[in-house]
């Protein structure tokens, strides 16, 4: 409660805004992770796979290669 009071003095906000801010971003990481979970039980490998398939197999526009890794 005390690191709580002395980072609402640092943010210049009230205790209360402090707790629905943490609270609000909370839920938004929930919410987050549920919808990629969602989307990761939608996602098959197989229409991955012919997604890559589709792309050209061409080198990379200069300056958009990977970095090197020596």
């Amino acid at each position: 409660m005390a690191y709580a009071k002395q980072l609402a003095q640092e943010e210049h906000v009230s205790m209360n805004q402090l707790f629905l801010t943490a609270i609000a971003e909370k839920i938004s990481a929930l919410k987050t992770q549920a919808y990629f979970r969602e989307r990761q039980q939608r996602g098959s490998e197989a229409a991955f796979d012919q997604w890559l398939d589709a792309v050209p197999d061409a080198a990379p526009t200069p300056g958009d290669e990977s970095p090197s890794t020596d």
